[in-house]
């Protein structure tokens, strides 16, 4: 058989090589590590936790890259192309320039076989680790303790916000979840946990395992008005501060919590990755990450945010409040069977006038039909007089549809929101935006 020669050709193959796309365990990933002889010689930053993750990493890059620093990020889900999970200095790694590294990868397993989420992870960091680079961030994917990143040693993790999600293979609650997520800490490494209320787990096994804890409300500290914020942290007997910062330029009231976390991370490695006030102030001012309470220009408002658990959720809705008014509110929604839909539901029942469910593409996806029924539920749900009880309700084949349908749908003041999965974002993302809403528009 003709060994793969794209990237396209190597993800079919790493899709066959394995039965389950998930196989919770360390030991393969680790040994093919090894053979590959596979090592970060510049700091390594690991980010774990529910919610957050995506942007704090984004954060973490544009500051260090604000301080004149090159810098590699492995970042995931894709919301439309395979090789955005690979960024260095700031643009996604040519889908080419990858297939070397998962040539190298498949020589170097043998007759271990690994699930597509290892092999690639592996090829990634190769890619990234015989770059130039002064910095790698790598994003977990899945819990902590036995996630493919976990295979590799960092010199600081951040853990954000913790919740709810993913319960059949992290466990039933928060404390449970949190310990999974706990080992990607190492011994007498600087642990950034920068949720507010971590589970009592998360700090116990930091204790155990002696870890550098940076702990939110003791060590570092955030607070602001409306036009600026500042962050404090003293830690070891140093202190540090930054004032008169920008909000962060991705929106939404908790992304202080993960900017905390990301300056946190930096200064516990001040010593080799030193930056500068005007750093901070800028890579936050600068940063991007499409899909995170991402509002498109034009009319009617397009809204899209990638939450797809009932906490993302929960505070996607705040910040939908947050906006003002609007006569209506359309969703697109589209989510995997395997979440809490109706947790992801009840936050929103009574903010939006019209639902358009779609389908989405995998085994896991929940079907419009699904979809349909359980946001009717909600909507009963809701209130009497409860505006919720007169929305209405339209089951689509996918995103792209579904978008098409809120769009001719709405008037010009209303508001489109997309969300409950990368897959609903990325489904639109790939139809073209400005070319939707500039239609309805004219």
């Amino acid at each position: 058989m003709q060994a793969p020669q794209t990237l396209a050709q190597w993800l079919a193959h790493c899709a066959r090589l394995h039965p389950a796309t998930m196989d919770l365990s360390l030991e393969r990933t680790a040994e093919v590590a090894r053979r590959l002889g596979l090592r970060f010689a510049m700091p390594l930053i690991t980010v774990a936790g529910t919610n957050g993750k995506g942007s704090t990493c984004a954060m973490l890059e544009s500051i260090a890259r604000q301080a004149g620093y090159r810098v590699g990020l492995y970042q995931k889900p894709e919301l439309v192309h395979f090789e955005e999970r690979c960024r260095i200095d700031g643009a996604a790694v040519a889908a080419d320039d990858l297939v070397p590294h998962f040539a190298a990868v498949e020589a170097a397993r043998g007759e271990l076989t690994l699930t597509q989420f290892e092999f690639s992870t592996l090829a990634i960091a190769r890619c990234l680790s015989c770059a130039p680079l002064d910095l790698v961030i790598l994003e977990v994917g899945l819990g902590g303790r036995f996630d493919a990143v976990n295979a590799f040693e960092p010199d600081a993790v951040v853990i954000t916000s913790i919740a709810l999600d993913h319960m059949a293979w992290l466990g039933p609650d928060r404390e449970s979840i949190g310990l999974e997520k706990a080992h990607v800490m190492r011994p007498g490494r600087p642990a950034i946990v920068a949720d507010p209320v971590p589970p009592a787990s998360v700090l116990a096994h930091a204790r155990a395992i002696g870890a550098d804890l940076w702990l939110a409300g003791r060590d570092f500290h955030h607070a602001g008005d409306r036009q600026q914020w500042r962050w404090s942290g003293e830690h070891g007997g140093v202190s540090r501060r930054y004032h008169g910062l920008a909000y962060p330029a991705l929106r939404g009231a908790n992304q202080l919590l993960n900017a905390a976390g990301a300056i946190a991370a930096l200064e516990s490695l001040r010593e080799r990755l030193p930056i500068t006030a005007q750093a901070v102030r800028t890579g936050l001012a600068q940063v991007d990450l499409p899909g995170r309470f991402q509002i498109v220009p034009g009319q009617p408002a397009l809204v899209l945010d990638v939450a797809h658990n009932p906490h993302a959720v929960a505070a996607l809705a705040l910040n939908l409040d947050a906006m003002g008014y609007f006569p209506r509110t359309h969703a697109v929604f589209g989510a995997m069977a395997d979440k809490d839909i109706a947790g992801m539901l009840a936050p929103m029942a009574t903010l939006v006038d019209a639902w358009y469910c779609c389908s989405l593409p995998g085994p896991r996806a929940a079907p419009a039909a699904e979809l349909l029924a359980q946001v009717q539920a909600a909507c009963a749900a809701a209130p009497a007089g409860s505006a919720a009880r007169a929305a209405s309700v339209q089951a689509c084949d996918g995103p792209a549809e579904a978008l098409r349908s809120a769009v001719a749908a709405a008037d010009r003041a209303d508001r489109i929101v997309v969300f409950g999965s990368f897959l609903t974002v990325g489904g639109v993302l790939r139809e073209g935006l400005p070319r939707l809403t500039a239609a309805h528009v004219g």
